[in-house]
């Protein structure tokens, strides 16, 4: 990376709501990063919308100033971060490129990972973003933990 150029990270939906719903970690961590402008957030609005479900789903049992505050942050994180976005897939691409992913719901995030090439893809789905996807993609993809291990041995 040369100097003046941020890491562009695409977040998937479970890092970013980790990171939304957390009081620390390497999930916040990540989203402090894109916060801050030192990093780019590359985010598609197929994780967009599954974020937002996501949100909605846990407020949903909670009390309603709680809710109204944990969407308002995510907002203005949103804001803060000012995130590359990318649209969702079509229709045909989506079906066409079924066999990239073994979940099929996986296949839209996939999709608009490949379509926005960034230099990390960051989720703590392992089980469906494998070393084999990341083959077949071309994308270079880790869990939050091995994104951290391998920026710091640029900082030693």
């Amino acid at each position: 990376m040369s100097q003046g150029q941020r890491i562009r990270l695409f977040l998937d939906s479970n890092v970013l709501t980790a990171g939304i719903v957390s009081s620390w970690g390497l999930d916040k961590a990540i989203l402090s990063l894109c916060a801050a402008r030192i990093c780019r957030l590359v985010l598609a609005e197929a994780v967009r919308e599954e974020v937002e479900e996501n949100l909605l789903t846990r407020l949903a049992g909670g009390e309603p100033a709680d809710a109204s505050r944990v969407l308002g942050s995510y907002g203005h994180l949103i804001a803060l971060m000012k995130p590359e976005m990318v649209p969702y897939p079509g229709q045909a691409e989506v079906k066409a490129a079924r066999h990239l992913i073994r979940h099929a719901a996986d296949v839209p995030v996939l999709l608009s990972a490949i379509a926005s090439r960034p230099g990390w893809v960051l989720t703590h789905n392992t089980k469906h973003f494998t070393p084999a996807v990341a083959r077949r993609s071309g994308l270079r993809i880790a869990t939050p933990v091995d994104f951290f291990r391998e920026i710091s041995k640029s900082l030693r």
